[in-house]
């Protein structure tokens, strides 16, 4: 099946090479071409395209905005074009909370010298985010939550500062969501005094996560590790938006950091995260011979050898089988494995794999997954 695709770039030399790249793979179908958001809506609603890809900086109206009109009148997967600095992480988050699937470096340099490589990134990109879940593409993200009701504690945070207030998030009038049948497959779960909770996830990981921790209270009593796929330049940005968001704290992982209650470490792009026995955090280079860095299953193993039938690990929405194999170890030790359900996934890679192993203890949709870690955990 031929994947259709609109570019969308103000840059005409940017067009031509990500048309020209996309055009030599014979299974996709460059149908047309835009300069600014106000275009990609028209062309959006009049090709139909599976695929678009965006720039963010354009004239008459730029990427965002574009993203969510489209996601309002033509839900359509869409692959972000971004620059690897901290403003450009930034406004990459700011893409996917609008409603953008995935993202890929602008690097005009790696597209002259080297079109080999950055062919075969970008129509992987473009041919997995074609078979993402449209129906996920309906929602808004949900809006910071009430406190969820939790024994009577002072609200701070484990480091005694006042819990943070909800954040406003941008107020985007969504299309109705389409009625989809209860995708929670598991009974709530059964409280237990987890020394860990752990959580993995990669394409459409940022969304979900934020829905997820957003619904956690500042006393949450179990600490917890995140490890989203995404670049070095941009979990640190990543990480200070969730700890703006959250009412636990948020913040990138750095070597000796120690886990507490009410504490989320979020492993850095391009490196290794593992945990120990007596909660401290090691940070490793990144291993040339894994796919993934950070890699789901490395945190997922240490876990596994560290604190034995004491982790809840959570496998969201994202492309391949990575933490599979860490939450067979897990599995072993006598620790519970989730895994988001398939209707609530933008893509369902690593839940499925999670599910097709038979390791999954519990397949919950996206918004009952908060929820449930604080009945679990409290």
């Amino acid at each position: 099946m031929v994947v259709k695709v609109l570019v969308v770039d103000d840059s005409g030399f940017f067009r031509r090479r990500v048309s020209e790249i996309l055009s030599a793979d014979p299974t996709i179908q460059v149908v047309g071409t835009a300069t600014n958001g106000k275009e990609a809506i028209d062309q959006a609603i009049a090709l139909k395209p599976d695929v678009i890809t965006m720039d963010y900086e354009m004239p008459m109206m730029d990427g965002i905005t574009a993203v969510r009109h489209i996601m309002q009148r033509c839900p359509t997967p869409v692959l972000m074009f971004s620059s690897l600095t901290h403003e450009g992480a930034r406004v990459t988050l700011d893409a996917l909370d609008a409603g953008a699937v995935d993202f890929l470096p602008k690097n005009f340099e790696d597209i002259s010298r080297n079109p080999e490589k950055v062919k075969q990134m970008l129509c992987e990109k473009v041919h997995s985010i074609s078979r993402s879940n449209r129906r996920s593409l309906f929602s808004a993200p949900a809006p910071t939550p009430a406190p969820v009701a939790a024994p009577a504690v002072p609200a701070t945070t484990a480091f005694g500062r006042p819990a943070p207030a909800p954040v406003a998030r941008p107020a985007v009038a969504p299309a109705p969501a389409p009625a989809r049948a209860s995708s929670a497959y598991s009974p709530a779960p059964k409280r237990k005094a987890y020394k860990l909770v752990a959580i993995g996830t990669s394409t459409g990981g940022p969304v979900a996560l934020q829905r997820v921790l957003t619904q956690l209270p500042a006393n949450f009593p179990a600490p917890i590790v995140l490890i989203q796929h995404m670049p070095a330049a941009f979990t640190k940005a990543f990480a200070e938006r969730l700890d703006k968001l959250c009412r636990i704290s948020v913040k990138e992982a750095e070597d000796g950091d120690i886990l507490r209650p009410g504490l989320a470490l979020l492993a850095p792009g391009g490196k290794q995260m593992m945990v120990d026995g007596r909660g401290a955090i090691k940070i490793l280079p990144g291993d040339e011979r894994l796919n993934y860095k950070p890699c789901v299953d490395i945190t997922f193993g240490s876990a596994a050898k560290s604190y034995g039938d004491k982790v809840l690990a959570v496998v969201l929405t994202g492309m391949g089988a990575d933490g599979r194999e860490g939450a067979r170890l897990l599995k072993q030790g006598g620790s519970a494995i989730w895994a988001q359900d398939e209707a609530s996934c933008v893509i369902y890679g690593m839940p499925m794999a999670i599910v097709k192993a038979d390791l999954a203890d519990a397949v919950y949709s996206l918004d009952d997954i908060g929820k449930h870690l604080v009945e679990a955990c409290l």
